[in-house]
């Protein structure tokens, strides 16, 4: 017999979605702004000569970028309350992670795109007498950024999708709030369905804003 599909029914829920659409909005703003805090104050000590100061950066960014995000939720929310002593909030738990973890890849953008920037123009800005922090701002920063803004964007994106895998300790994301209505409903194919319409119609459109972005840069 053939599955009777029915969406009807999910109008009643249209509150739940759209709290679900808020939480994972504000979990992708806010973890990428964290995200950028963290990736900045790392790629900049990155570019530190010291064995002492990039030896532990380098671990705790691989740490991060080389275990999967759903482990390391997981591990932040079950594993290191139980080393610390401490409950952590789910909230906490999932903000601390996806921050930590964006910013990791973040912190190579930073660096990626500093060093990208040719040695003449460090030796050019220094023979015109200029410090080393003028030298970062006038000179290589700007154009270090036109190099980091299309990785910084797509990164973004990403975390977009991240934040789906902060449903797994309860945050109620959309992804929480699509489980909740399934258990309600016992019709998991109109609701997960409508959930991946929900994302692709947040995400596609940004996706469409980076493409016209780097084609823009590309042209000029």
């Amino acid at each position: 017999m053939a599955y009777q599909w029915s969406f009807g029914f999910l109008w009643r829920y249209a509150p739940l979605f759209m709290s679900g659409v808020l939480v994972t909005l504000a979990y992708t703003v806010g973890t990428i702004l964290l995200g950028l805090v963290v990736g900045l104050l790392v790629g900049l000590a990155r570019l530190s000569k010291s064995r002492l100061v990039n030896a532990p950066l380098v671990g705790l960014i691989e740490a991060f970028r080389c275990t999967p995000l759903l482990v390391q939720i997981i591990w932040f929310y079950y594993a290191l309350p139980v080393i610390l002593g401490v409950q952590i909030p789910a909230t906490v738990a999932a903000t601390a992670v996806l921050s930590l973890y964006t910013g990791a890849f973040y912190a190579e953008i930073f660096r990626g795109g500093i060093v990208s920037i040719e040695a003449g123009q460090w030796d050019a800005a220094r023979a015109l007498g200029l410090r080393r922090r003028h030298v970062m701002r006038l000179v290589v920063l700007p154009q270090a950024v036109r190099r980091m803004v299309p990785p910084f964007m797509n990164q973004s994106i990403i975390q977009l999708k991240n934040t789906s895998l902060v449903s797994t300790i309860a945050v109620p994301d959309l992804l929480y709030q699509g489980t909740l209505i399934t258990a309600d409903t016992y019709r998991p194919l109109e609701v997960y369905t409508v959930v991946a319409l929900i994302y692709f119609a947040l995400l596609f459109p940004a996706t469409r804003f980076v493409q016209a972005y780097e084609q823009r840069l590309a042209s000029r």
